[in-house]
């Protein structure tokens, strides 16, 4: 069995109180997973969930407060700055919104190549390489001396994308890479980023709410819920027979192309609201909106464990929904 590129086990990342509210925040809550090389694992969850700490945990924008991130056979959790120049070349990130990502002061051609003068290559090296990155997610290349302003979103984007690539990167963290899109424009990037993954051997983190596009570029998918994982597995296991709950709820709100089928289908509608990562409720965190919460729901946290003999799929769950 191969071993995973990347490891995840048990981290929390707790943000102090701001003035006037002195609960910390625990924005993400014992999570564990792993990405194989050259996999795409999708992290889906409501807004809030803490899908994004987690991807600048990964990538060591933030630091975690507690629990262990394992590169290519190396922790990683708590490295100083100095040590984590190098891993910059293999980790890198995608963010959300394109033109927020990019320094309108800077030509595209210094946004690409920053990356590559922050390791310490040449300029005119940096330059030749901007310009192979621009043809190479299809852009112009003689557009380098423009400025973000000049190109649509969806071009930003392809920058964005050509600057996390400018190192030659082996896992890329992508943070709603599509959501700020238009619908026309995000399945060309979809497709440019599974084009990428094949012919450069990338692994992605993808991070979305959009479970569509999960289920059109994942080759695993992980469900977050008020900072911890509730279901992971095989993309077709979790779409085809989703064992908690809360996955149940959301592919039940995920519009089908077929309008017959879409009258037909059970619709799962959650009760309130999230709750506050400030203030958790006890026991599993989502049994104050589950529909099948019992006793013992209400105390104990559910954890993360295969329900099947066999089966690639784990589920935090007492009772999960096991197929016929």
């Amino acid at each position: 069995m191969t071993a995973p590129l990347l490891s995840v086990r048990d981290v929390t990342m707790t943000f102090p109180g701001r003035r006037g509210r002195a609960a910390p925040v625990r924005a993400v809550d014992g999570v564990t997973f792993d990405v194989a090389p050259g996999e795409t694992l999708g992290l889906v969850g409501e807004s809030g969930c803490g899908k994004s700490t987690t991807g600048r945990m990964i990538v060591r924008l933030l630091e975690p407060t507690d629990g262990s991130i394992t590169y290519d056979g190396r922790d990683i959790s708590h490295l100083g700055r100095r040590a984590l120049k190098p891993l910059r070349r293999d980790l890198q990130m995608v963010f959300q919104d394109p033109h927020s990502s990019l320094n309108p002061r800077q030509t595209v051609a210094r946004i690409i190549a920053d990356p590559l003068l922050a390791q310490g290559g040449s300029a005119t090296g940096a330059r030749e390489r901007a310009a192979e990155l621009m043809e190479l997610v299809g852009l112009i290349p003689e557009h380098l001396d423009r400025y973000p302003h000049e190109f649509s979103g969806g071009q930003a984007q392809r920058i964005g994308i050509a600057r996390s690539l400018a190192t030659g990167p082996r896992l890329i963290v992508a943070d709603e890479p599509v959501s700020a899109l238009d619908v026309s424009v995000r399945a060309q990037i979809v497709n440019l980023m599974e084009r990428l993954r094949r012919e450069l051997g990338l692994a992605y983190l993808f991070i979305a709410h959009d479970l569509s596009v999960v289920k059109r570029v994942c080759d695993r998918v992980a469900v977050m819920y008020l900072g911890r994982i509730v279901e992971v597995g095989d993309k077709d296991r979790v779409y085809g027979a989703p064992a908690h709950p809360y996955t149940r709820a959301l592919l039940s709100a995920v519009p089908l192309p077929d309008p017959a089928a879409e009258r037909v289908r059970e619709r799962i509608t959650l009760l309130g609201d999230p709750p506050s990562p400030a203030a958790p409720p006890p026991g599993c965190a989502f049994h104050p909106r589950c529909p099948k919460a019992r006793a013992i729901c209400r105390s104990e946290a559910p954890v993360l464990r295969t329900t099947v003999p066999g089966e690639a799929r784990e589920v935090a769950c007492h009772f999960p929904e096991t197929a016929e």
